[in-house]
């Protein structure tokens, strides 16, 4: 299988510093897309490969409304989520679920703990077990369950790379990245996901992000369609008091991180950046692509520097702020 990018494609991205004293850094490669789809910046190498982990989730979902799954507003929000388990995304999960005369039973990812500390502390109150649709990718496997339900394909086996679902769900990916995956892996959630250059996953998510409901395509008119359900309902995408919540509330960018330190961003300008950590830590991810987005002149200093004081981005000694997590540029 071919693997991921190598130290000699990478640049320092990001910086931990504590007291003055760079304590840690971190390398990655980042590439930015201007509003007409051309490359702006780039820092690293983007043709290096990358797994896109949960960055993935958009292009799932956009595939599941393209085989016409009936999803809109908070239900689509969730499609697209990596959510944080509260009881107000649960129950949009069990709605989706409910549309396609599901149980919990039949969602394919693992039990887990809500990513809420709250929610988790009072199933822990109540004796309560991890659970499948506490998942933060429930949202996502409920969409594909109702996409398999609505064209007739078997509920069970739907995370198979071979299930006419994920077929469809690869070739989807696949048009709007631009190029055929490298290598299919299987996330953490177990359903498929793909090997692809950081420049298709920016292309693809410039694509989405840049579509409009209006649109005479059907593909970017359901792009549209999500875009503008997870800018309404940003707590979908993520839980409150959370990055990807956090942007899209503060500065309407359309951001989706995910595991091992990816993360994407489209801002409301339609630029975009898609950037990996070579460490695989998402620590800084989401400050260094707020910084690409305001270098490049889609959102204003004063408006990032107030989303990032939101940001778990403190460095603490003895209980006390002693530095910051911050971009390395």
């Amino acid at each position: 299988m071919p693997q991921t990018f190598a130290a000699a494609d990478a640049v320092e991205l990001a910086v931990v510093e504590r007291s003055g004293f760079v304590e840690s850094r971190h390398t990655g490669i980042a590439i930015v897309l201007a509003a007409d789809g051309t490359v702006a910046a780039r820092l690293g190498d983007p043709a290096s490969l990358v797994l896109p982990r949960s960055s993935l989730k958009p292009l799932q979902a956009l595939a599941c409304l393209a085989a016409g799954a009936p999803l809109d507003g908070e239900r689509l929000g969730l499609a697209t989520a990596s959510h944080s388990g509260t009881d107000r995304h649960v129950a949009v999960v069990r709605d989706i679920l409910d549309v396609a005369g599901l149980g919990e039973e039949s969602l394919g990812c693992p039990a887990s703990w809500p990513g809420d500390t709250a929610t988790r502390d009072e199933l822990v109150r109540e004796h309560s077990e991890p659970s499948r649709i506490r998942m933060n990718c429930s949202g996502k496997h409920a969409a594909m369950l109702l996409a398999c339900v609505t064209n007739g394909w078997a509920t069970t086996g739907y995370l198979d790379p071979e299930h006419p679902l994920q077929l469809h769900i690869r070739e989807v990916v696949e048009r709007l990245i631009g190029e055929k995956a490298a290598a299919t892996a299987i996330d953490g959630c177990g359903a498929p996901v793909y090997a692809m250059s950081l420049f298709g996953l920016a292309r693809a998510i410039h694509r989405i992000g840049n579509s409009s409901p209006t649109s005479p395509f059907a593909l970017h008119r359901s792009a549209g369609v999500m875009v503008q359900a997870v800018r309404t309902n940003p707590w979908t995408i993520d839980g409150p008091g959370r990055a990807d919540t956090i942007v899209t509330e503060r500065l309407g960018v359309f951001a989706k991180g995910g595991a091992e330190g990816v993360m994407v961003m489209v801002a409301p300008d339609g630029t975009t950046v898609a950037l990996k950590m070579l460490d695989g830590s998402g620590r800084a991810a989401t400050a260094v692509a707020l910084r690409l987005l305001e270098r490049a002149g889609s959102l204003s200093a004063s408006d990032v520097s107030d989303a990032m004081k939101l940001l778990p981005l403190s460095v603490t000694g003895g209980g006390q702020d002693v530095g910051a997590i911050r971009p390395a540029f």
